[in-house]
């Protein structure tokens, strides 16, 4: 009874922190189309919710990698509870600090690096190959395809239409930039529900609801998971989408629409192969980028390197805040600090 109890409620906090994601990240996928006025700001969440939803139900492969790439799941199912629940409210409470001083930091990093801490303090094993192919050198490497490749594809763009009217060119990207913007929103949903659907399926392992052979994420997980962020996204992320949409440049529809693509490209291309990248670094990359076709001083990089600054500390500071609560969740339920 008591298992039961805790899984529910597992289940319960990830499914909050799949609704902080949503209205966390709903910046990611609407703050460029906002800004340039190709969309008035709710009907760009409407659609983000919707293609969020649409994006989630698409496949499991990132959940897979978030369940059982990154830390072995422990043979103690009360164990397993714990060390997930620490992990959830470590990301939970990185996510909350971000989002109040308007940072565009990872949610996905946050639930990875509470993951690796709570394992950590619960002595439990790193996948430390799955952690550094899956998520380091894929942090690093996808900001700066993002970087390279939407400035690349913009000056192609420029390059294309450069004998058109500014008016009439403006008017049309705007109308392009709603596709784009739902691609981007689709694409999103893809990387990030998956992730709370990996954590609840290790727990269902754990606790023997799910075969440790044939790892898979049950349909109502799928379902709730996809809701979940549907409705953190509707609720909305405006501290995030100005910094996203105004403070590192002032975007216009053109390098709207581009920085829409690349990082809907980008972000499609790695959910098909489990690879959980941040919507987050894509997209703030892709702004860069193309921010950067217009002269490099117009980029605000100091708004940049906060940005990045937040980067470098998601990881290490949800793991301390997991291990943290996983230390006290242990004292709880075992009646000592330490496994």
């Amino acid at each position: 009874m008591a298992l039961d109890i805790g899984l529910a409620l597992l289940i319960v906090i990830a499914l909050g922190f799949d609704f902080t994601n949503g209205f966390h990240d709903a910046a990611n996928a609407i703050a460029t189309s906002v800004s340039t006025r190709a969309l008035t700001p709710r009907v760009a969440l409407g659609m983000a919710a919707v293609l969020n939803l649409a994006g989630a139900l698409l496949a499991t492969g990132v959940a897979a990698t978030i369940g059982k790439g990154i830390i072995e799941i422990p043979v103690d199912p009360g164990g397993a509870i714990v060390l997930a629940t620490a992990a959830l409210v470590g990301a939970i409470t990185w996510n909350l600090i971000t989002w109040y001083f308007g940072l565009p930091s990872s949610s996905s990093h946050a639930l990875i690096g509470g993951l690796v801490g709570a394992a950590i303090a619960a002595s439990s094993t790193v996948k430390w190959t799955g952690v550094i192919d899956k998520v380091i050198i894929p942090m690093v490497l996808s900001p700066i395809v993002g970087i390279v490749v939407g400035y690349l594809f913009h000056l192609a763009l420029l390059w294309i239409v450069h004998r058109g009217s500014p008016s009439k060119l403006n008017r049309g990207f705007r109308h392009v930039q709603t596709l784009s913007a739902a691609a981007m929103s689709f694409s999103h949903g893809t990387q990030d529900a998956q992730k709370t659907m990996g954590v609840i399926t290790f727990a269902l392992v754990a606790t023997g609801h799910v075969s440790r052979e044939h790892f898979h994420v049950p349909w109502w997980v799928i379902g709730l998971a996809a809701g979940a962020i549907s409705l953190g996204t509707y609720s909305g992320g405006w501290r995030i989408m100005r910094t996203l949409g105004r403070r590192i440049i002032q975007l216009d529809p053109s390098r709207g629409f581009a920085a829409e693509t690349t990082a809907a490209s980008v972000l499609l291309s790695a959910a098909h192969f489990g690879v959980p990248l941040s919507t987050t670094h894509v997209i703030t990359s892709s702004i860069l980028g193309v921010g950067a076709t217009k002269r490099f001083s117009a980029v605000r990089w100091g708004v940049a390197g906060n940005i990045v600054i937040a980067w470098v500390l998601t990881l290490p500071a949800a793991g301390t805040v997991a291990a943290a609560v996983f230390f006290l969740l242990h004292w709880g339920v075992y009646g000592h600090p330490l496994p």
